[in-house]
This record gives C-alpha cells, sequence and structure tokens, in this order.
C-alpha cells in the first residue's frame, strides 16, 4: 500500500507515490504556521527587541544611519519599508539613512520604495575603492581592519540580513553580513575556498568568531534577523543588540534542522517558492545537504522549476569529462561561483545526481546529473526501491544522522 505525498517544487504541487514502509521520516523541521506578514512580524521584533526598551530611546535626530541590507530575503520591500517607517518614527530624516547592499548586488527593490523615503541614500559596497573604505582597528589577532566607510563614519549601523546555515561561517547573517562581505578586497580573498561541508555546532567557526569582535569594534550594531519559512515565506524576525544572535540561532535551529535515524537510499530534496529567487548555489547547498546523510552511492534528486545563471565555476565543471582534479582547478581559477561548484562537487563525489530543472538536458549532463522533468520521471525513480527520504527546502536545511 503507497501513501500519497505532495511535494512543492517552486510554485507547483507534485503527488508521488511513497510506500509508508520506504518513508524515512525526517524529525524535527519546524512545520507552525506563520500567520502574521513580514511586515507585521518586523513590526513586532522592532518594537520588542532583544536587550533593549526601544530601539527609538537609542537615536537622536541628528543620527546618521547605515542600513546593511541583504537584497534577496523574501518580502525584503516590506521589511524594509517597515524598518525605514520605524526609524522615521524617531525623528531620524530619510537623507540621513544610508542602505548598503553586498558588492555586485542588484538594487531593484529601491522602485518599490514609497515616495516618502525618496531621499534615503543607497550604495553597493566596493571592496577594490580605498576611497569608500576606512581603517577601523586592529583586531585581537592582528588582522588591520579596513570596512566600508559609510559604516564607519555611522551614528546607527542596523543590520537587516538573513540568518542561515552556511558553508563558510557555520551561520550567516548579521555578524557576517559585516565581516568579510563589508571589508577591503584583501581581505575577503584571504577567505576564498575556506569552505566546510560538516554540520555547525555550539562552538562558532573562526570565520564568524572574528566576525563576533568586529561587529563590537564597530559599536554594537542594531540587528534585524530574518528567519525564513517554506518559499518564500517569512516565519520569523528577531530585533535586537548583538545579544540578540543567539535567539536568531535558535530560531533558525527549531525552523531548520532536522535528524534521521538511518541513511536513505535515495532523497528527494525540494526547491519551493519564486524560481527567479533560486541560484546555483541555492541547487549546490540543495544537493551537499542531502549528500551528507544520503547512503554512500546513493541517489539524491534535486527537484526545481528553477534555471539559475551558471557562474564561470559551473561552466568550467561543464567543460570537465570527469570531477576528478575539479577542486584543484577551482583553486587555480579562483570563479566568483567556487563555492556552489565546491558543493555540487562534494554531493556527487559518491552519489548518483538527479535535477529536475528548466535547464536544457545537456546543460544538466554537463554538470554530471541525470535530467528529470516532472513527477512521473520522479516516480519511476521511487518505484526502483530503497529507502526515500523527502528533504523540503533542502537548500535551507540542515539534516543530522543520528
Amino acid at each position: 500500500m503507497s501513501d500519497i505525498t505532495q511535494l512543492v517544487v517552486g510554485t507547483e504541487k507534485w503527488l508521488l507515490r511513497i510506500p509508508a514502509e520506504r518513508h524515512i521520516a525526517l524529525e524535527g523541521l519546524s512545520q507552525t504556521a506563520v500567520t502574521a506578514s513580514p511586515a507585521e512580524l518586523t513590526r513586532e521584533a522592532l518594537e520588542h527587541p532583544v536587550g533593549l526598551v526601544a530601539l527609538r530611546q537609542a537615536l537622536t535626530p541628528d543620527d546618521q544611519v547605515a542600513i546593511v541590507l541583504e537584497p534577496n530575503l523574501p518580502a525584503i520591500s516590506e521589511i524594509l519599508q517597515e524598518v525605514l517607517a520605524y526609524l522615521c518614527s524617531a525623528d531620524i530624516q530619510p537623507a540621513s539613512i544610508t542602505i548598503i547592499t553586498p558588492p555586485n548586488s542588484v538594487q531593484d527593490w529601491v522602485d518599490q520604495l514609497p515616495e516618502a523615503f525618496a531621499d534615503v541614500r543607497t550604495e553597493i559596497h566596493d571592496p577594490t575603492d580605498a576611497s569608500k573604505l576606512a581603517y577601523l582597528a586592529t583586531t585581537a589577532a592582528g588582522r588591520r581592519l579596513y570596512l566600508n566607510r559609510t559604516l564607519v563614519n555611522a551614528d546607527l549601523v542596523l543590520l537587516l540580513t538573513g540568518r542561515r546555515f552556511d558553508p563558510v561561517t557555520g551561520y550567516a547573517g548579521a555578524e557576517t553580513a559585516i565581516f568579510p562581505a563589508m571589508t577591503n578586497e584583501a581581505t575577503q580573498k584571504s577567505f576564498v575556498g575556506q569552505y566546510s561541508t560538516e554540520v555547525p555546532g555550539a562552538e562558532p567557526w573562526p570565520v564568524r568568531a572574528e566576525a563576533a569582535e568586529i561587529m563590537w569594534l564597530l559599536g554594537a550594531p542594531f540587528l534585524v534577523q530574518i528567519i525564513e519559512g517554506f518559499g518564500d515565506t517569512v516565519a520569523e524576525v528577531v530585533a535586537g543588540l548583538p545579544e540578540s544572535i543567539g535567539s536568531g540561532i535558535r530560531s533558525l535551529e527549531t525552523r531548520w534542522r532536522a535528524k534521521i535515524r538511518e541513511s536513505p537510499d535515495t532523497i528527494l530534496a525540494t526547491i519551493s517558492g519564486d524560481p527567479s529567487r533560486i541560484s546555483f548555489l541555492d541547487l549546490a547547498k540543495a544537493a551537499a545537504t542531502a549528500a551528507r546523510v544520503v547512503r554512500k552511492g546513493g541517489r539524491i534528486a534535486i527537484l526545481t522549476r528553477a534555471s539559475p545563471q551558471l557562474g564561470d565555476g559551473a561552466q568550467l565543471l561543464r567543460s570537465m569529462d570527469s570531477l576528478k582534479g575539479a577542486r584543484k582547478r577551482l583553486a587555480l581559477q579562483q570563479p566568483h561561483d567556487w563555492l556552489a561548484c565546491y558543493l555540487w562537487a562534494f554531493a556527487t563525489r559518491h552519489n548518483s545526481l538527479f535535477l529536475a530543472s528548466q535547464y536544457p538536458d545537456e546543460v544538466v549532463e554537463d554538470l554530471f546529473a541525470t535530467p528529470i522533468r516532472d513527477p512521473e520521471e520522479v516516480q519511476r525513480l521511487i518505484d526502483n526501491g530503497g529507502t526515500i527520504l523527502i528533504v523540503p527546502d533542502a537548500h535551507k536545511t540542515m539534516v543530522s544522522l543520528e
């Protein structure tokens, strides 16, 4: 007897038959429904921040405010408008606010801001422009720290970022949006290639530990941490002083940390939500999530409706006859998408990878995966036997084998 299981792939619903005795339970993911809108969650978090009675009590009308923004978050325009409205309610003038995004980011959210915020300034951080950098301090380890000048000169720094698992920092967001993201080119390059497929734990990874120190050197910024829900939803917003970092990480763990009791033969790793928001790094994260726990030699099916642009590193992988030596070639060329390629190579090293996407079949095959197009082909994969694990939004999830 087979149970009908519904998967959300992109914005579509796929129905599959999975025998109950072959379906491995994924334990721990929070399924709590979110009833408040992103704006309501943001407003509540700003009114009741962790470690502070109210942010507006710490503001004066003459303050210069710098907002470090992660632009690809769900509902980012809605959330940003609430943050700007809150600052203006404390008599901060829009012209005194500068929104800074990471290098090479797109600022299309600007067009969605109301006319009331037309005077808000925007800046894309350029780590190569010395005139846009300022010396902040020397760290305990002896690093001379050059940061974005607008941040260094601001009276208040507000970090509006997501909180997620990350192969470089363990837990990305907030403090890691400053370091190394807002440093000079030399500092950023010093961390390129320092990737890990390990599961983060209580002990901070070295990069995040240094980022936490630098955050205090900058003067204890105010944090707005966005915890994503499934697809394009926002599950929670945690605001406060740096003491709120722990609260943000615990919320992430509750929502997206899961465990299983045995390694499955096949993993169906879904990616839901607007396909235009999905990057090749998201696909690679989903593949790596599955590769950590699948049986060696098992099958991983990445189910998405996206076909994100492929960078130089992915094109390098496509040009190779096998992935043998891929890490050395990536290290030599250091493409911008090195991290995504590193995770993709990790996932395909000992496993068979299948990919349902909008890529042409030849592109999928060049990426050392087998193309699948629809639920019927996924069903045939299931019917081939073995135990099955479903990981919803695998690019956000951290699964451990216990």
